[in-house]
Parts: C-alpha cells; sequence; structure tokens
C-alpha cells in the first residue's frame, strides 16, 4: 500500500517544514525561505510564519506539498518486542529468578548535560506517574547525572559490578552523540566488560535499530519510562543466566 503525507485530503501529500536562515527578517528573506523551499521540491511552497531569530537571523515556517509517497509493504524495521511488566510483577521476578539485587548505573555521557531522561528512568519520584528504577526492590540504581566522561562511566560500572549500564544522550548536534555511543562500546570491550553488562541507550534520536547497529543491546526512544526499561533488562538477564 502506498501512502503520502496527509494534511487536509487524504494523499494531498501537504507538509511543514520550519528553518532559519542567517539573515535578517525582511520581504527579501521571506521570498528566500520560499526558493528555498522550492528548492526542497515542495509543490506550492508559503511562507505562512516568519519571525526575528536573533541578530541577522530569520526563522520560518513553510507550507507546501511533496510527490514522494512510499509503499509501507515493503519497509522493514528492526523493533525491540516490548513485553512491559508492572513494577510489582519485576520485583516477582528479581526475587524468583535471581539470587542477588541488580545493579543499574546509568548516566548522561560525554558532553551531555541533560539529565530529564536518565532520571525519568532512575530517580525514585520517576516521571509521569511511572515510578523510576531507584524504588524498585531488588535493584541497585546509581543514577551518575550529567557530564559523565566514558572512562569514568567504565570504572564506575567495574567498581559497581553492574549489570546494567543504561546511557542517555540528549544533545545530537553534528551526531556527537553517535560518536559518544561508539566510544562506550569500544572501550567497554578494550576493558573486556562488554560481555559482562547489558548496554542499553535512550534518546530523543534513539532506536533500537540504531542501537543495535552501534553496538548496544537494546535502545530506547521518547515515551518509554522505568518499567519499559526493568522489564527488557531483567527478562534478558534472566535468559542469559539460562543459557
Amino acid at each position: 500500500m502506498k501512502i503520502k503525507p496527509y494534511g487536509d485530503t487524504l494523499n494531498d501529500g501537504a507538509v511543514q517544514v520550519s528553518f532559519t536562515l542567517p539573515m535578517a527578517l525582511s520581504a527579501k528573506a521571506i521570498q528566500a525561505a520560499k526558493e528555498i523551499a522550492k528548492q526542497m521540491n515542495l509543490v506550492d511552497p508559503s511562507v505562512v510564519h516568519s519571525e526575528v531569530g536573533g541578530d541577522n537571523f530569520s526563522f520560518f515556517i513553510v507550507y507546501g506539498a511533496v510527490k514522494a509517497q512510499v509503499d509501507v509493504s515493503k519497509i522493514k524495521v528492526v523493533e525491540l518486542k516490548k513485553t512491559s511488566k508492572t513494577k510489582k510483577e519485576i520485583e516477582n521476578l528479581i526475587e524468583e529468578h535471581l539470587d542477588r539485587e541488580l545493579v543499574f548505573v546509568g548516566a548522561s555521557t560525554g558532553t551531555d548535560a541533560h539529565t530529564v531522561g536518565i532520571d525519568a528512568i532512575m530517580n525514585m519520584k520517576g516521571f509521569d506517574g511511572h515510578y523510576g528504577l531507584e524504588r524498585y526492590a531488588g535493584i541497585k540504581a546509581i543514577n551518575l547525572g550529567s557530564q559523565v566522561t566514558n572512562e569514568d562511566f567504565v570504572r564506575i560500572a567495574r567498581e559497581e559490578k553492574a549489570d546494567v549500564l543504561l546511557v542517555s544522550q540528549t544533545v545530537t548536534q553534528k551526531e556527537v552523540h553517535l560518536k559518544n555511543l561508539i566510544e562506550l562500546v569500544e572501550l567497554l570491550e578494550s576493558e573486556g566488560l562488554r560481555k559482562d553488562v547489558l548496554l542499553i541507550a535512550g534518546g530523543a534520536r534513539i532506536t533500537h535499530e540504531l542501537a543495535k547497529e552501534l553496538g548496544y543491546d537494546a535502545g530506547f526512544g521518547p515515551g518509554s519510562y522505568a518499567e519499559d526499561v526493568a522489564s527488557f533488562a531483567v527478562e534478558e538477564i534472566i535468559k542469559r543466566k539460562g543459557e
């Protein structure tokens, strides 16, 4: 089945794009935005919003239509099969199948200073009514915060005898998150720790497919909660124990 973007009517191809131009807001800047939209192959583009974005910068929102369509029957994606359990169910799994406390070490690594994501998963209060891992019986959750170097992260993982490493990446300009994620995998491998830990990445631009490509065991994007991460991690650890 082939589909196109939907705006006002089915398959009209309507889309909205936004961007900033390095020039002061003016009639010429608005026309420049429209010309760029045309070069993006938007049909009948219209600048519907413009505003000053700073000294000699302008921000635009442009409507238009695309001719592009996609056959969704031919799309193949790598998805993580979520089997989210409740907090109590996860605690029962740990008690019934494992004979020790599991250690989760998490951080926003590299130069990333954002902690909202890792805090939502780790901190006791959690997020949106979903308690974080610090509240789980049978789990020792160690939240290292932000701007943790990969070297320090690996050192602490070794000292704490971590079972699970949670890496949050929010800052993604110039693909810096990819370099940082790859560097961590390489460091764990060089230290001989990779096979001993469950390595999980999370963030706004993280998908399970991308995480697997980079050498991680799983990736969790927006809309994920502590129980999603814990369900995967605990079930995977139990599975590996039985192998």
